[in-house]
């Protein structure tokens, strides 16, 4: 009896090592960015530029990567997007300038926007129900063991001659491995000569809709047939919900908690960093285990309303302690440094590494810009923006805090912790695997990006208005207005979003187009409409 090929676990694997570059390349600026302050002379206007240039470059991807991925297939769009990785991380390790700089991150940015687009579509259709949330969810475990190997190659280079070069170069290496699985793989659902591949990949059995299946194109999707604009209702609201709680810029607040709680200087950053990117990786390995499960909605509805009760606990208890500034930035390199990192590489010594977007989030945490003025809390307290470019690391020394402020500074530190590990199960993961499932074959690459789009921009609009909003409230309100949001996306989520869980991604779309409003209680509807027919594979023995 001839052996299954292996398949599922390379499947696993591409999805895995797609999100592993995504999130290295999201986090590996962290290290890099105050040695090519060092060697360029950087301002903050350039360290911003170069900072928010992937951002940018990921942009314009979820702008126009919708198109090749719906006409080439998700699998070539996939390897292209590894190309552009190759050219962009070579553009970064050869720089001499900081133009090459700009135009490689831009690159990266571009590539790994495309590619987490077109990763979670493809492994969507190419496993079974059983296997669909698992194996897309991977892809954001991926991103949080990117984010931590990128921190821990960071500090293992710090003190390298030129070792950005290397820092840059290291996210080739999972592009690589995704590529040599990717050619061991199915083109794609709609690849007739590997169905069969296909066919063992979901169990033994395929189905199709009858010969009267719909054809959508993309402004089908802001119409009502075949209930479409409810699919990009319920696309928007995730993505939009997704960064307007807050989650990027409260993480960027995140080395100055834990500094309030006791950890100063080097140990600040290395608890911030490692920390929640543990708390992270565990929170999205849960989700990994209960979303085929417990569903969809569930985590995204335990998720929501976490985030909800601890970004407010987080405002409520810098109300009764107040939570100083983060970090700001440094036009000019100075002598900043501090025992405890080789090298003086004071960048992770008393800040978090730069929060950067997910588009699949985590992504999922933006670039600021560090070049705005500083603004005045209600307070009188100065409030700069807590961005990446080169970070100041002087911190005045501060009499040891009362108890009963001791316990108010460790609720924060608890707030904080549960709301990184709520958007780690909940928003982090289901939101991408949710859209991956939702929209029609012809269109799915196109409507994953538009959605996207949204989710970028609603990302940089966030960020450039972090500093007003808290000039405007404060710091406390603005926690508080982002609980405040979380229970609103609460609703939405009873209200609005499906549960997809078991079925196939034919189930799902005959779900959608019975359904002219998309009020879903998490009611399994009947399916009876929908004509199926069984693929008979013979078995090699």
């Amino acid at each position: 009896m001839g052996r299954a090929p292996p398949a599922l676990p390379l499947c696993a694997s591409v999805s895995l090592l797609g999100g592993l570059t995504f999130g290295y390349e999201l986090a590996v600026i962290s290290g890099a960015l105050l040695p090519l302050q060092l060697d360029f002379g950087l301002s903050c206007s350039e360290q911003e530029l170069l900072v928010g240039s992937l951002m940018l470059g990921a942009l314009l991807a979820s702008l126009v990567g919708g198109l090749p991925i719906d006409r080439y297939g998700r699998k070539r769009a996939i390897l292209g997007s590894n190309l552009v990785l190759l050219a962009g991380s070579l553009s970064l390790g050869l720089a001499r300038s900081l133009p090459w700089l700009v135009l490689g991150r831009s690159a990266a940015g571009f590539a790994i926007s495309l590619s987490s687009m077109a990763c979670c579509i493809y492994v969507s259709e190419l496993v079974g129900p059983r296997q669909r949330g698992v194996l897309v969810a991977l892809y954001e475990v991926g991103i949080t063991v990117g984010i931590l190997l990128s921190y821990a190659l960071n500090y293992a280079l710090a003190s390298a001659p030129r070792g950005w070069r290397h820092m840059f170069g290291w996210a080739v290496a999972p592009a690589v491995l995704q590529s040599l699985g990717l050619l061991l793989l199915p083109a794609g659902a709609d690849d007739t000569a590997a169905h069969r591949d296909l066919v063992l990949l979901q169990g033994g059995e395929a189905t199709k809709l009858g010969p009267e299946r719909p054809r959508y194109t993309f402004l089908d999707l802001f119409r009502a047939r075949g209930n479409m604009r409810g699919r990009t209702a319920v696309g928007l609201g995730l993505v939009l919900l997704q960064q307007l709680t807050g989650q990027p810029n409260v993480l960027c607040y995140a080395s100055t908690v834990f500094r309030s709680v006791g950890f100063r200087r080097g140990s600040s950053a290395v608890l911030a960093s490692v920390g929640l990117g543990a708390v992270k990786v565990a929170a999205t390995l849960m989700a990994v285990g209960l979303v085929d499960r417990v569903g969809r909605r569930a985590l995204l509805l335990a998720g929501c309303a976490l985030m909800a009760l601890s970004v407010s606990g987080l405002g409520l208890v810098s109300f009764a302690v107040p939570v100083d500034s983060g970090p700001s930035c440094l036009a000019l390199p100075n002598a900043t440094q501090q025992a405890g990192l080789p090298g003086g590489s004071d960048l992770l010594q008393d800040s978090a590494p730069p929060p950067m977007p997910r588009a699949g989030g985590d992504p999922q945490e933006p670039a600021l810009s560090a070049s705005k003025k500083a603004k005045t809390r209600p307070a009188g307290r100065d409030v700069r923006t807590p961005a990446p470019p080169a970070l100041s690391t002087s911190s005045p020394a501060t009499p040891g805090p009362a108890p009963q402020q001791a316990v108010l500074r460790w609720a924060a530190l608890v707030c904080m912790m549960a709301f990184v590990s709520a958007f780690s199960f909940g928003f982090g993961p289901v939101t991408w695997l949710v859209l991956s499932e939702i929209y029609p074959v012809e269109v799915r690459g196109r409507a994953f990006a538009f959605c996207n789009s949204f989710n970028w921009a609603t990302n940089l609009l966030v960020s450039l208005s972090f500093l007003d909003l808290i000039g405007a409230i404060g710091l406390s309100w603005t926690f508080l207005f982002y609980g405040l949001t979380a229970v609103l996306g609460l609703g939405f989520i009873y209200l609005v979003v499906p549960e997809t869980k078991g079925r196939s991604l034919a189930e799902i779309d005959q779900q959608f187009q019975k359904s002219r409003l998309t009020l879903c209680f998490g009611h399994r509807q009947s399916l009876a409409g929908v004509q199926y027919s069984r693929l008979d594979v013979p078995v090699a023995s």
